[in-house]
C-alpha cells in the first residue's frame, strides 16, 4: 500500500498496559525516529506481549505489528473507511490499584482519556489524567460528560497551548476542564511558532512547512510536559490569575494558599471543587523555564504634559548579570503613578542586588538637546526633565522574595535622558512604623 494513502490524522493516546508476567523486566524503548536494520533483526530484544488486532467484517482479527506497514496491507486495511480504536486496560485478576494509573492524552486523546476514566465502574477512580492541549472543536462549551472533566479521575490537569480562534474555532479548548488548567504564554499561541518564522520551517520541512507551523503551538503542550521530565531540577512555576493581561502586569506572582503550582509531570496534586487557571511565560525552546519578576516603579511627573518614554534596565544578581531589558510606556507618564510590569529572565541571576536604570527619550532630537544641555549649561537656571524616580519595588515569583531599591544618589532623583542611574537595595519604613517611632 502506498504511504500517501496512510497520511491520515493520527490521534495518539498514551496508554499503560499492565502485564502480570512482566514483573522485574526493564523496558527500554529505542530513541524516536532512530531504527537501524540491526535493531530490526536483533532477535534478542524483548518483544512486547501486547497484541494489536485489526478487525474487518470478513475476519476474526488480523494481528498487526509496530513499524510494519506491510502488515496493514496484508490485513486489508482500508484508509477510506472509518477507524475505531478499542484500547483495553487490565484484567481484574491483576492486583493493581486504579489510583496508580496516569492517563496522558494529546488533543482528541485528552477527551478519550476522560471517557476512559468516566467509563470505569465502581466507586474508585483512576489516579490522574493529563490533557495536553485538549481538542477544541465540538468540545468547547459542551457538558462535562461530553469531554474531559475533573470528574474523570482523582486529579485532572490540562495544558492549553493553542486556543487562538480562527473563524470561531480553535484547535485547543479554551475553557478550564481540570482541577488545574495551565495556560503557558496565555495559551493562545506559543513563542517560536509565529508565521513570520515560516521561512525557517520551509528550510526544514519543505512543502510541509505550513503544516509544521500550524501544529507548532498545538504540539508545544507535549514538549512542555516532556521538558518537565528532562529538567526535574528546574521546574516551571505557574501562577493563579484571572487572565493573561493581568498576569502581564506582574499582578499575579503570589504563591500564598496554593496560588501557584508546577507545570508538567511533577504538578502538586490538589483536587479542587473549582478549576484553577494558572499562567506562566516560557522560552521558545527547551529548557522552557523562565524566572518571573514583578517590577513596580513609581514615577513623579513634574511637567504639564505626558512624557512618552522607553527605558532599559540592567539587573545585577549574585550569580549573573542581565543587560538591557527594554520597557515602553505607550501612553506615557501623565501624573504621579505606579506602573507594574512583568519581567522574565531566561537564566537564574540569583538574588537581585542592584539595578541600572536608563531613560531612553522617545524623541531623538530631545535626546540630543538634553545631552548638549548636560554637557554645556546655557544658564544659571537648573535644567529639569520633569521626571523623578525614587524607588523600584521588586518581587521574585520563584523565590517569593520582596525587595526595594532606592537611588544610589539621594541628592539627585531627577531622570535625565541617556544617563544611567544606579539603584541599590534599601529598606523603607512604612507610615505605620513611623507613627510608632514618634
Amino acid at each position: 500500500m502506498d504511504r500517501s494513502r496512510l497520511s491520515v490524522t493520527i490521534l495518539l493516546v498514551l496508554s499503560i498496559f499492565i502485564q502480570s508476567n512482566a514483573r522485574g523486566q526493564s523496558l527500554k524503548p529505542e530513541p524516536f525516529g532512530r531504527r537501524t536494520r540491526a535493531v530490526e533483526t536483533n532477535k534478542t530484544l524483548h518483544e512486547t506481549k501486547t497484541r494489536f488486532l485489526l478487525f474487518r467484517e470478513t475476519n476474526r482479527g488480523c494481528q498487526i505489528q509496530i513499524n510494519r506497514l506491510d502488515r496493514l496491507q496484508e490485513c486489508g486495511f482500508n484508509s477510506s473507511l472509518p477507524l475505531v480504536m478499542i484500547i483495553h486496560g487490565w484484567s481484574e485478576s491483576v492486583q493493581f490499584s486504579r489510583s496508580h494509573v496516569h492517563l496522558i492524552g494529546y488533543s482528541l486523546g485528552a477527551h478519550v482519556s476522560g471517557f476512559a476514566g468516566s467509563s470505569i465502574g465502581g466507586t474508585r477512580k483512576i489516579g490522574r489524567i493529563t490533557g495536553l492541549d485538549p481538542a477544541g472543536p465540538l468540545f468547547e462549551g459542551s457538558s462535562p460528560s461530553d469531554r474531559l472533566s475533573p470528574d474523570d479521575a482523582n486529579f485532572v490537569d490540562a495544558i492549553h497551548t493553542f486556543t487562538r480562534e480562527y473563524m470561531g474555532l480553535s484547535v485547543g479548548i479554551k475553557q478550564p476542564i481540570g482541577h488545574y488548567d495551565f495556560y503557558p504564554n496565555g495559551g493562545s499561541f506559543q513563542p517560536g511558532c509565529h508565521f513570520l518564522e515560516l521561512y525557517r520551517h520551509i528550510a526544514q520541512h519543505g512543502f510541509n512547512a505550513i503544516t509544521q507551523a500550524i501544529k507548532c503551538s498545538h504540539e508545544r503542550s507535549v514538549h512542555l510536559f516532556i521538558d518537565s521530565l528532562l529538567h526535574a531540577g528546574t521546574q516551571s512555576t505557574a501562577y493563579l490569575c484571572r487572565d493573561m493581561d493581568s498576569f502581564s502586569q506582574g499582578l499575579c506572582l503570589s504563591c500564598k494558599k496554593g496560588r501557584c503550582n508546577t507545570l508538567g509531570y511533577h504538578v502538586r496534586q490538589e483536587p479542587r471543587s473549582q478549576s484553577k487557571r494558572l499562567f506562566l511565560v516560557t522560552r521558545a525552546q527547551s529548557p522552557f523555564k523562565v524566572y518571573h519578576y514583578n517590577f513596580k516603579i513609581h514615577f513623579i511627573n513634574q511637567s504639564e504634559k505626558p512624557i512618552e518614554t522607553t527605558f532599559t534596565m540592567s539587573l545585577l544578581g549574585t550569580k549573573e548579570k542581565m543587560q538591557k531589558i527594554p520597557i515602553t510606556l505607550d501612553k506615557g507618564i501623565a501624573s504621579n503613578k505606579t506602573y507594574s510590569f512583568l519581567i522574565t529572565l531566561e537564566v537564574d541571576i540569583g538574588e537581585l542586588i542592584m539595578i541600572k536604570f536608563k531613560w531612553e527619550s522617545s524623541a531623538v532630537w530631545a535626546d540630543v538637546w538634553n545631552t548638549v544641555q548636560t554637557i554645556i549649561p546655557w544658564g544659571t537656571r537648573p535644567r529639569h526633565s520633569g521626571l523623578l524616580l525614587k524607588t523600584i519595588r521588586v518581587k521574585a515569583g520563584e523565590t517569593q522574595q520582596r525587595m526595594t531599591f532606592c537611588s544610589e544618589n539621594t541628592d539627585d532623583l531627577q531622570l535625565h535622558p541617556t544617563q544611567e542611574k544606579i539603584f541599590v537595595k534599601c529598606e523603607l519604613k512604612s507610615k505605620k512604623s513611623k507613627q510608632n517611632i514618634r
